[in-house]
């Protein structure tokens, strides 16, 4: 049965301890808060803290989640081996488990991925599998090698599982556009999950990608709604802002604090408007925000509740700062 996805869904990457390292219980009380208040997607991956991520999300859904309610998502493209490594941070993840990512995507590798992902989510099967990061961005002079894989075996594994009944959903997780264009023409793609593409500040899926899935019936999930953070918080407040994974530029930080401006002048906080405005596209079937803890679980749904004058996005689309699909419809 090809599972529903809820509006609202949970990432992982944050208790794979991206950025800073978060504890094995503040990891549960993440999830188990999550489940307890009715979310029932989350979106993992084997390189969240090299396979920390999984193993923190399928212990505690063994426990709050027994008869396997929530759908989750996996992501194939990376194969872990144990490292030696004394660096407390590695790509991005500090104090992850024991093991270093290996890229391949070959039908091999994408079994494998596939079987070691279940053991540490202590599940049977997961919903939906994604490719994960292929493309330039990721890449760079590789990509097309390993684009190759993908295509000349990788992706046929993929569909062997789907049709023997081990996954419901196969597609992609990346932040490119280019990639999904390229690849909706190629291959036999169900779900598009794309991170910081569709957001208050970046709304270039938007232009070509999004309606393209609308027409050919591809779901889509949105991640990084708050571009990796700086639209989370308000502007001024934040020690550490990030845009893209990495420090903003100044056009960047201006247009933030624009976007932050009119939104407080008709009293909603920005985050709040950053969480719900991908789900504004008809194609966007789900927003997938990565909350660490408890008390930012519940933030979270607070802010997906809170109610927003549309009179809010005909400013945000007449000053020129959103490209809103329903202002005008």
């Amino acid at each position: 049965m090809t599972p529903s996805l809820p509006r609202l869904g949970v990432g992982t990457a944050g208790i794979g301890n991206l950025y800073a390292p978060v504890s094995d219980a503040e990891a549960r009380a993440t999830v188990a808060a999550a489940f307890e208040a009715g979310i029932r997607y989350f979106d993992t991956a084997p390189h969240y803290g090299f396979g920390l991520a999984e193993r923190r999300l399928g212990a505690t859904l063994a426990e709050a989640d027994p008869r396997g309610e929530a759908i989750v998502s996996t992501k194939v493209g990376r194969i872990l081996e144990p490292s030696h490594s004394g660096a407390r941070e590695r790509h991005g993840f500090v104090e992850a488990d024991p093991f270093e990512p290996r890229f391949d995507y070959r039908r091999d590798a994408i079994l494998s991925s596939h079987e070691e992902s279940l053991k540490r989510l202590r599940r049977d099967r997961v919903d939906i599998l994604l490719a994960h990061d292929l493309g330039t961005l990721t890449h760079g002079a590789e990509a097309e090698r390993h684009m190759g894989d993908f295509l000349g075996s990788g992706h046929a594994a993929m569909r062997e599982l789907k049709h023997a009944g081990a996954i419901d959903l196969i597609g992609i997780g990346v932040n490119e556009i280019e990639v999904c264009e390229y690849l909706i023409e190629r291959v036999e793609i169900d779900l598009i999950l794309i991170a910081g593409r569709y957001t208050l500040l970046d709304q270039s899926a938007g232009e070509r990608l999004l309606p393209i899935c609308q027409t050919r019936g591809i779901r889509v999930v949105i991640g990084g709604p708050y571009n990796s953070g700086i639209l989370a918080q308000p502007v001024a407040v934040q020690n550490d802002l990030r845009y893209d994974y990495r420090a903003p530029p100044e056009p960047v930080l201006e247009r933030a604090a624009s976007l932050e401006q009119a939104c407080a002048a008709q009293g909603v906080p920005l985050a709040a408007a950053a969480l719900q405005f991908p789900l504004r596209h008809p194609a966007v079937s789900s927003v997938i925000p990565g909350p660490v803890g408890a008390a930012q679980l519940e933030e979270t749904i607070e802010r997906m509740n809170m109610p927003i004058p549309e009179s809010l996005w005909n400013t945000l689309d007449e000053a020129g700062l959103v490209r809103d699909p329903r202002v005008g419809a």
